[in-house]
């Protein structure tokens, strides 16, 4: 079940977006929901799949940019961000890239643990940091202006799998991340809030759910029995963009099908 679009194409015509690991999956569906309400959006990632990406969608009439980068990298986040001046400034930023590595936890090495906490925490610390920096900015000079910063935590933020300790704990951090960050913003008008995706039908959930006994695991803890679709957490994103949660700061959405309220397993329809 694919959604539609839902927000009117010029809710966020005014506007100028960054997204993290925008070449694909979530990050691509979030790219396209802000930049179809009418958002400048600028994807940026690490794989150079992002150049294509974005042309595909530019083809299509939408307002969309890329850059291929690292937000490990903190001048090339500052030089990212600085890049919007020619757009207007920044508004949004969509912190969503990362990655997962599993292991036993007793046989999880230091590398894949600190690979995973780099780019899932660290990474949206200073991408986050450098949005924030340049949004308080904006404000001095027209008050009220405001922004909106969006993390994408997980579902694993608050339950665990086993083989996944750095996943889980980068996380839980960064749904923590985003409280402090709509704390310490607040008094500039910008707003920081979290979303929390359950099972979603990317690349690798994909790869996943071709097993049926993996399918039937997925199912059997999704009350609303099916798997999610990444546009569905794009238009999250464009929510939480929006003046439509003006009031809403320092919390995580969870689109998870029901899982999170469940305290037993459901059955699978064939």
């Amino acid at each position: 079940m694919a959604s539609s679009r839902i927000w009117a194409q010029g809710l966020l015509h005014d506007k100028t977006a960054i997204v993290t690991g925008g070449a694909a999956g979530i990050g691509l569906a979030c790219v396209k929901a802000l930049s179809q309400a009418g958002c400048n959006t600028i994807a940026v990632d690490i794989d150079e799949q992002v150049l294509s990406a974005m042309q595909g969608l530019r083809a299509q009439g939408l307002p969309v940019h890329s850059i291929v980068g690292d937000v490990r990298d903190r001048m090339q986040m500052q030089k990212i961000v600085q890049s919007t001046e020619a757009l207007g400034g920044l508004d949004i930023m969509v912190a969503n890239a990362g990655i997962v590595r599993t292991a036993d936890f007793l046989e999880m090495t230091d590398t894949d643990f600190d690979a995973v906490l780099d780019v899932n925490l660290k990474g949206a610390f200073i991408t986050c940091q450098e949005a924030a920096r340049k949004m308080v900015n904006q404000n001095e000079h027209s008050p009220g202006r405001g922004g909106s910063i969006i993390t994408m935590s997980s579902v694993n933020a608050v339950m665990a799998i086993p083989t996944c300790a750095g996943y889980n704990a980068s996380k839980g951090g960064l749904s923590n991340l985003t409280r402090c960050m709509a704390l310490a913003l607040a008094p500039h008008s910008i707003r920081a809030n979290a979303i929390g995706p359950g099972s979603i039908m990317t690349q690798v959930l994909q790869s996943v759910v071709t097993d049926e006994a993996a399918r039937h695991r997925a199912l059997s803890r999704t009350p609303l029995g099916r798997i999610g679709e990444p546009d569905e957490i794009g238009q999250i994103a464009v929510f939480l963009a929006s003046p439509a949660s003006s009031y809403i700061t320092g919390q995580t959405i969870y689109a998870d099908g029901g899982r999170m309220a469940l305290n037993y397993t459901c059955e699978v329809k064939a």
